[in-house]
């Protein structure tokens, strides 16, 4: 069982999760996470740009142009990337983003948070860290309270936690900058740049949260109280970047959403 410590940043003030080297000698197969690193970086790199893009070009198209298929094509596109931004912070929550350079971690997993939805990622990763030493209890931020056990219910319980007034209103104010100073229209902006990181919010908390973590029918298997949900790789990918492999990554945290197929193919080998 991976085991975690806090590796302390002075210049953020924040700890980054990691985990130990593995002494058992199933690991092996693994790839080792020090031989990651351009490729760790490339990919949250590319998904930063493919998000920037994609935006610019949504936010300057007439809408009205758009038959109805292209139209929610482009919502579901725009909530996609979305739901890459936040992963790729959660991977540099985690270090694996670029494993070489603590503060380029720190910083890409800080950039993808505020463009996500202008998200502390002080914040989140002192609650990452606390859902990974407890999770699925009472000591879990994303934890239900016990009563809260629906998808919906659950749901506005866990973004309350997250989201603030303070959030809200810059994002408020950041809307009416834009839409008055770049004269973008207002229905763009709320179709391909409001919506998306809603619906990414329900992507992440079902693929991530609600589906691994409900108490199945047997009680929780100890000690991530997680499970995984076995799709194929590529249908585990457009659910929530492999978030479904969730034992997984709850088992070896130190390795990015990409890996995790290869993580999950080799636990089914060896078990």
């Amino acid at each position: 069982m991976a085991k975690f410590y806090e590796l302390s940043s002075a210049k953020l003030g924040v700890h980054v999760l990691e985990t130990t080297k593995y002494s058992n000698s199933q690991i092996e197969p693994l790839p080792d996470t020090g031989t990651l690193t351009y490729k760790s970086l490339l990919i949250p790199i590319s998904i930063i740009i493919t998000w920037a893009v994609s935006l610019v070009y949504l936010l300057s198209i007439d809408i009205h142009t758009l038959n109805p298929f292209s139209f929610v094509a482009a919502i579901l596109w725009q909530t996609f990337i979305y739901t890459g931004l936040f992963i790729t912070a959660h991977d540099a929550m985690h270090g694996s983003v670029l494993t070489s350079n603590v503060k380029i971690n720190h910083f890409i997993g800080s950039l993808c948070l505020i463009l996500y939805g202008c998200l502390s990622y002080k914040k989140l990763l002192k609650k990452h860290h606390q859902h990974h030493k407890y999770p699925a209890s009472e000591l879990d931020p994303d934890f239900h309270d016990g009563q809260r056990k629906n998808f919906f219910a659950w749901y506005s319980y866990f973004m309350k936690r997250y989201w603030s007034w303070r959030q809200i209103i810059i994002l408020m104010v950041i809307f009416n900058v834009i839409t008055r100073t770049l004269h973008i229209p207002e229905e763009n902006l709320r179709y391909f740049w409001v919506i998306p990181p809603i619906l990414s919010s329900l992507q992440l908390f079902y693929f991530g949260t609600f589906e691994p973590h409900r108490e199945p029918v047997n009680g929780y298997k100890q000690p991530h109280r997680s499970h995984t949900i076995g799709r194929p790789a590529w249908l585990s990918f457009i659910t929530c970047y492999h978030f479904g492999y969730h034992e997984e990554h709850h088992e070896y945290p130190q390795y990015p959403w990409w890996r995790l197929p290869k993580v999950y193919q080799y636990r089914r080998t060896v078990a």
